[in-house]
């Protein structure tokens, strides 16, 4: 029998960067470890997970409340399971089907409750996305952005002096995206002295929400290794902006922070994300006029919704080579109308989001189409505790790509990566652009 075996001093000390199933700085601590080592099983096959509860470091014989359910949904704690000297075995975990098992755990103790939950695989490789490509989406995305090519660049670009350092130079950006004005802001990192046709660019598109840009220069790992970078927003926001602004715009979109994505999803044309989407080519028509790119690599990176957008701008742009995409949003959204988990932002039949008009314009905004036609190499990473984005959607995504591609998946994880992960992505993208 495989054990996937965490030391618990190495837990404790990623404790810092775990935000829901492993609280910084916290008292007490689960411990679940699948009988195999990758989390994976085959359909049919039966799991079993060892589970540990410990309360300042020392196991408690306490009584666990759980359920086994499909994962994106909830099931009455109607299992039990008692820790002897802290620990005990949950078994019966399986699935008839490809997908995801959520092993959901509750425990009270001192009149706390304390909850939990590890997400297991069953053949994730046989993963299809129920979202099917409309007949003419490829028609309909070129004839857009042929349209809006007829729109010259224009953009403004000024030193900022806040985040430049003794190697990095940093600039505020603002690039017109259409004739209707809409624009996107972005900070340009670039290495200090750059030289002409030697820089290799990324494209470094936003998680969702109306926010600022917040420290742009956290990675300047990138320019430092000789790339030009631009980090965006996607609303036309001007990252310098009070927080206070943000606010009042977030309260405007229904106080939703993914309110935006709501906006007119009951028609394509007007659909609030298309001129984002369009937004993506023209800020890659920008980081190309730059003298100092090198002439070749084009890279989009991000994650979440930002890990969504680098595969759609490199579905809709054949200049991108490369791209480097984090548990990607966007994602088989129409899979809701079968009740099984989908894409962030999560539409349901509970808010009023999946007639037939609205799951119509999905089709033409989903990742999972756009990946369809991504040729650039691909590197993926997502996590199996992740609930924003869930792992059937990734993996939705993942087995639709024909490109060259790579993948990490970190089944721990919930909704981040490390700053290790990052950094070992700038590192493969070094190496890609090498060969």
């Amino acid at each position: 029998m495989k054990r996937f075996l965490f030391p618990l001093v190495m837990l404790c000390l990623t404790l810092s960067a775990i935000a829901e199933n492993y609280p910084y700085r916290s008292d007490y601590l689960w411990y679940t470890v699948p009988d195999h080592a990758d989390w994976n099983y085959k359909v049919g096959e039966e799991a079993s997970v060892e589970v540990m509860f410990l309360l300042y470091g020392m196991p408690q014989d306490v009584t666990v409340d759980y359920a086994i359910v499909d994962e994106g949904t909830t099931g009455e704690k109607t299992l039990h399971v008692t820790l002897r000297n802290g620990k005990a075995i949950i078994t019966g975990v399986t699935s008839d089907k490809p997908g995801f098992r959520d092993v959901q755990m509750q425990t009270t103790l001192n009149g706390v409750k304390y909850q939990h939950h590890i997400k297991l695989a069953f053949s994730p490789d046989m993963i299809k996305p129920y979202t099917q490509e409309p007949a003419d989406f490829v028609q309909w995305w070129a004839k857009n952005i042929a349209e809006n090519q007829k729109y010259p660049l224009k953009y403004t670009k000024e030193l900022y002096e806040p985040y430049c350092t003794e190697t990095v130079d940093c600039y505020i950006v603002k690039i017109e995206v259409n004739k209707q004005h809409q624009s996107v802001y972005g900070y340009l990192t670039c290495p200090k002295n750059m030289e002409r046709g030697k820089h290799p660019v990324i494209l470094c598109p936003p998680g969702a929400g109306v926010k600022t840009i917040k420290e742009p220069n956290s990675r300047n790992y990138y320019p430092e290794s000789g790339f030009i970078r631009l980090i965006t927003e996607i609303h036309g926001l001007d990252p310098r902006l009070p927080e206070s602004v943000f606010d009042d715009i977030r309260a405007a979109f229904d106080g939703k922070t993914k309110g935006y994505l709501y906006q007119n999803l009951d028609n394509r044309d007007n659909y609030y994300m298309r001129h984002v989407y369009e937004g993506l080519v023209k800020c890659i028509d920008f980081l190309t006029s730059m003298p100092e790119w090198d002439g070749k690599n084009v890279i989009v990176q991000g994650g979440s919704q930002g890990g969504a957008l680098s595969l759609v701008a490199a579905g809709l742009d054949k200049r991108v080579n490369l791209v480097v995409a984090n548990h990607p949003a966007l994602s088989d959204m129409a899979l809701a109308v079968l009740g099984g988990v989908s894409g962030y932002p999560h539409f349901s039949a509970d808010d009023g989001m999946l007639t037939p008009e609205r799951l119509q314009t999905m089709a033409y905004y989903d990742v999972v189409n756009f990946a369809r036609h991504v040729t650039a190499k691909t590197y993926m990473t997502w996590g199996y505790n992740d609930n924003t984005c869930p792992p059937t959607t990734s993996y939705a995504v993942w087995n639709t790509l024909t490109c060259p591609k790579e993948k990490l998946v970190t089944p721990v994880n919930e909704h981040w990566t490390s700053d290790a992960t990052n950094r070992q992505q700038c590192s493969w993208l070094l190496e890609q652009i090498k060969k």
